[in-house]
């Protein structure tokens, strides 16, 4: 059984602490928006579809003990406090997107006048509250569709080796993962032969948490270093790189965790597939390319200190971009749960799947 990383019942809103692990499991209550923001913004949850549930969860637990004179001061609520939610990690679009749908919503039920403000609530909640089991049951078809391209792609018929980069499992999802439900996949169709994972400095997301994922689902499995990532595809024989993505432009170019970029390179100079895995929650149509992705800058303590003990020379500047973008020529192929798109036909196609 894979971890569970967020904990929700009506009123009430828990979040594994990943900021301790893997020394210590310990789960955070997060009782509004104010605890939502600091949750995602310190990174003690992270990992852009998990952002985004966190998120309107916290709201929804938020609302849930109100009573709202009318549907108009309710709307001001949602509106105000979806917004405010966005702004504590930019580069993720999925919350952008879930607060845009639920600001949507919000206005589409203060005009209907067959809906009082308490339905109008309820509405609210049920719709949030749904995202978890959605997530769950998207990250399973892109496992699905993710195992039979990586084996597609593979130039034999046994059991494959693959690399992930950073953390994309239970840990960053409502559960089972993205990159990480394809190796999960894999796994269970007995065509895992081992699973790489880079340290993912300077949050050290690889070493902590998929390392704590991979232990925890006993799946054969090797951490390496970042720097590692060239010998390590030269020497043994990856079939694919799977990683995840924090947003997906018009073009296919990808912003994903710091370090996917020199990944993706490597992987083209050796000959190996390089794939992108992210519900088509990630996808942003409105940014034509990676050129417009906002890029998130993280504090210069993240690089100079481990824990409390510095690492790093006293007065060195520090630049510490927490994302970087792939080139949309460097990847294989985008897996959604909806099938899995090449780079270059991606607007085209997501655009007649949602109809747009």
């Amino acid at each position: 059984m894979s971890l569970q990383s967020i904990k929700y019942s009506a009123g009430k809103l828990e979040i594994l602490d990943q900021l301790l692990l893997p020394v210590q499991s310990k789960y955070v209550a997060v009782k509004g928006v104010e605890d939502g923001w600091k949750v995602i913004n310190k990174m003690q949850v992270r990992g852009a579809p998990a952002i985004a549930i966190v998120g309107c969860l916290s709201l929804a637990v938020e609302i849930f003990p109100e009573t709202y004179e009318s549907k108009k001061t309710l709307r001001q609520e949602i509106e105000g406090k979806l917004n405010y939610l966005v702004s504590a990690r930019p580069t993720a679009v999925n919350m952008k997107i879930a607060a845009d749908e639920l600001i949507s919503l919000a206005n589409e039920l203060t005009k209907d006048e067959s809906v009082n403000v308490e339905e109008m609530k309820q509405k609210f909640l049920d719709i949030t509250e749904a995202m978890l089991q959605k997530d769950i049951s998207d990250n399973k078809a892109i496992g699905a569709n993710g195992a039979k391209a990586v084996l597609e792609s593979a130039a034999k018929d046994g059991p494959v080796r693959v690399l992930t980069h950073c953390n994309t499992g239970s840990l960053a999802t409502a559960g089972y993962g993205t990159a990480l439900g394809v190796v999960r996949k894999l796994h269970e169709l007995k065509k895992l032969e081992h699973v790489y994972c880079t340290e993912t400095r300077p949050y050290n997301q690889g070493a902590r948490l998929t390392a704590y994922e991979l232990v925890h689902d006993k799946l054969p499995a090797t951490l390496v270093l970042d720097s590692m990532v060239a010998a390590l595809l030269r020497a043994k024989n990856v079939a694919a790189v799977v990683v995840g993505a924090d947003r997906v432009a018009a073009n296919g170019d990808t912003a994903n965790k710091i370090g996917t970029y020199q990944i993706a390179v490597v992987a083209k100079h050796h000959g190996v597939p390089f794939f992108v895995a992210a519900p088509l929650t990630s996808i942003d149509l409105q940014i034509p390319s990676g050129d417009h992705i906002i890029i998130e800058e993280r504090p210069d303590r993240e690089m100079t200190h481990v824990g409390e003990h510095r690492i790093a020379a006293p007065g060195i500047n520090c630049w510490n971009p927490a994302f970087d973008v792939t080139p949309a020529s460097l990847i294989t192929g985008i897996i959604t749960e909806r099938g899995v798109f090449k780079p270059q036909q991606l607007k085209e196609e997501i655009s007649a799947l949602l109809d747009l």
